[in-house]
């Protein structure tokens, strides 16, 4: 583009102003300034400041002050003016000249003022440069934020290659990835796993794989760890050893052009993958609908495309090294917990399945509740950490058991079996002592008295003999029949305190009671099968469930798992444990919780120390305890309402 020097209509030039060619400038004529905004930055100007434009400027100061910046003024006075006449701006002159002044001196001045319009040119570009780095900068800046907060990898991968496309004008593009080998084996395969194109959007989504050597330019990328920038991939050179699969383009009818392959470093320079680009555009929102709009339309990648999409490669590489460390994680995490499900399982294997049925039926009402659109909880949403969170609680919610005895972990009824079989044989021996005594009677009768007195006294011997068996036999299937656990508090014990107060001698002629004051205390348990002390110890559960899970380096998401599954055997009304904590300090997961923990353990089949509760039963005990003030009546309608029970019902292991 020519240097332009602008002069009042009228004003002759008879020279070269450049001192060589009367082409080497661009000459217009005005009858008035121009206005600043509409001279071309990046032209070198010169304007002829003349006697006839200053008075066309008036008084407008600013208008002059407002040119000088865009271009160079060079005043030309009358004939004999050597000295600026005061209307001339002479702060913002760069040279000036009487009107009759030799060609020589005009034209030095003129060349003075090509010299500091050129300056201002460059002082222009350096702005207009610094401001594109700037917004360069602030994109990359930008991008960087978006790939750090996201963690999805199939979302990062598209956010990568749209991003990448977006600040070099791509029209197309494609991610690839290595395949992560076995440890300790090289990494051969690179695979495609993502294709954006604007020209022709409807692609269908496919993946295959590259070999990580020479023979393609991602391989090549891969393999060599070197950008390639190339203007044509059809016109590669022949002794190029990679090759373009022209394949693509013949199936869709599409023309692959200009090219910019970058491997994918990481920050300790291990390449993850590669992004390859496709079709620099001049403008971003035409498509490549035909050959002449390609050889129109499609640029090389110059180098500042180059730097701008390496600085991205490399904030991509980490942000999807940290996607995958965080997949990992999360299998570590998921693994943990598997395993800490199967060590509780293994202790307790009467209650296998449990653990996941409550996680899964919390997660069903926390996306019920996703769903409401009334209610108290219409505005809370749980995010998919959340959800996560609430299945891991759910999961561990009973972890603490492992601290809990295993004999009372696993005790099925009120008594231990050592302690029902120590009675059984109390039982046996005074069955067989009275089946001795019986006898030693008969034998006496016929010792002493012959098989007359015998005949006779035989139907006495036996019918007491066989009364004290039946009353033996009698006790005996009362205390089997007392130490069945209930769930609700039922039955009357005075048998129990009638056989307890029967008296016999032991093998070591002591005087004993039939049943001992510990088996009598377990026997007239009214509710379930425990004790005071051995509730209390299976209620310590919730206790070692919490400081264990406090030693877990949980990440930020998954922090609140300790707290959540603390709660699960709070009331709302304060009557739950171990806090015994009211509704305030409950929050709305463990409220979840609560409810699937109470549902399963009432419908449960699997627990031989309890029988199933029907569902319609199990529903309805629910919500007396709602009513009652011990769960959360909203979050029970919605468990209710959305059929979140339906999840587990009939999954119960039926033994």
């Amino acid at each position: 583009m020519k240097p332009l020097l602008i002069v009042a209509t009228g004003r002759a030039i008879a020279f070269a102003p450049l001192g060589r060619r009367d082409d080497d400038i661009e000459v217009r004529r005005v009858p008035a300034l121009p206005a600043a905004s509409s001279l071309d930055c990046h032209r070198p100007t010169v304007i002829v400041l003349d006697r006839a434009l200053v008075t066309a400027v008036g008084d407008d100061a600013m208008r002059l002050r407002d040119l000088a910046h865009r271009a160079a003024l060079v005043g030309v006075g009358d004939p004999g003016e050597v000295e600026p006449p005061p209307a001339f701006p002479l702060d913002l002159l760069t040279g000036y000249v009487a009107g009759d002044a030799p060609a020589g001196a005009i034209a030095a001045a003129l060349r003075g003022g090509f010299r500091h319009a050129t300056a201002l040119v460059s002082a222009q570009n350096a702005i207009a440069d610094q401001e594109q780095r700037r917004r360069e900068l602030n994109e990359l800046t930008n991008v960087g934020l978006a790939l750090s907060t996201q963690r999805d990898l199939n979302s990062l991968l598209a956010l990568i290659l749209s991003q990448a496309r977006r600040i070099t004008t791509s029209d197309a593009g494609s991610l690839y990835l290595i395949e992560r080998p076995e440890p300790g084996t090289p990494a051969t395969v690179l695979r495609s796993r993502l294709t954006q194109n604007f020209t022709l959007p409807e692609l269908p989504v496919t993946e295959f794989a590259v070999p990580i050597d020479h023979t393609s330019l991602a391989g090549y990328a891969a393999a060599t760890g070197e950008a390639l920038v190339i203007s044509d991939v059809y016109l590669l050179p022949d002794d190029a050893r990679y090759k373009q699969n022209r394949s693509f383009d013949e199936k869709f009818g599409y023309r692959t052009k200009s090219m910019l392959v970058i491997p994918m470093k990481t920050h300790r320079d291990e390449i993850i993958g590669v992004l390859q680009l496709i079709n620099r555009k001049r403008t971003a929102d035409v498509p490549l609908i035909s050959p002449d709009i390609v050889e129109r339309e499609v640029l090389t990648y110059d180098h500042r495309s180059i730097e701008l999409v390496t600085a991205l490669a490399a904030q991509a590489a980490v942000a999807i090294e940290n996607s995958r460390l965080y997949e990992d994680i999360e299998r570590l995490f998921e693994g943990f917990v598997t395993a800490a499900v199967t060590a509780i399982e293994a202790r307790d294997p009467t209650t296998s399945g449990h653990s996941s049925r409550v996680a899964t039926l919390t997660v069903g009402l926390a996306e019920a509740v996703d769903r409401a659109g009334e209610g108290p909880y219409r505005d809370v949403q749980f995010t998919r950490e959340q959800i996560r969170e609430l299945r891991y609680a759910g999961l561990l919610h009973d972890f603490g058991k492992v601290g809990v005895r295993e004999e009372v972990l696993v005790k099925q009824k009120k008594l231990y079996p050592h302690d029902l079989g120590v009675i059984r044989h109390r039982f046996a021996y005074l069955a067989q002592t009275a089946d001795l005594a019986f006898e030693r009677a008969r034998a006496e009768l016929l010792m002493n008295g012959g098989r007359d007195a015998y005949e006779a006294a035989k139907t006495d011997l036996v019918e007491r003999r066989d009364a004290h068996r039946a009353r033996l036999h009698g006790w005996l299937e009362a205390v089997i029949s007392a130490n069945e656990p209930t769930v609700v508090a039922e039955g009357s014990f005075e048998q129990l305190s009638e056989i307890s107060r029967q008296r016999y001698v032991d093998f070591d002629g002591v005087e004993r009671p039939l049943l001992e004051d510990g088996e009598l205390q377990y026997l007239m348990i009214r509710r379930g099968n425990l004790d005071d002390t051995e509730r209390k110890e299976i209620e310590s559960h919730v206790t070692h469930t919490f400081r264990f899970l406090q030693q877990i380096p949980w990440t930020r998401e998954l922090r609140g798992i300790p707290e959540i599954a603390f709660g699960h055997h709070e009331k709302l009304n304060g009557t739950g444990y171990p806090r015994a904590v009211g509704a305030d300090a409950i929050s709305v997961q463990t409220r979840m919780m609560t409810i699937a923990d109470i549902f399963d353990a009432l419908t449960a089949t699997d627990r031989p120390y309890k029988r199933a509760v029907p569902l319609d039963r199990a529903l309805d005990i629910l919500r007396d305890e709602a009513h009652d003030g011990t769960l959360d009546e909203h979050l029970l309608q919605s468990f209710i309402d959305a059929r979140v029970f339906a999840a587990v019902v009939g999954t119960h292991r039926d033994d």
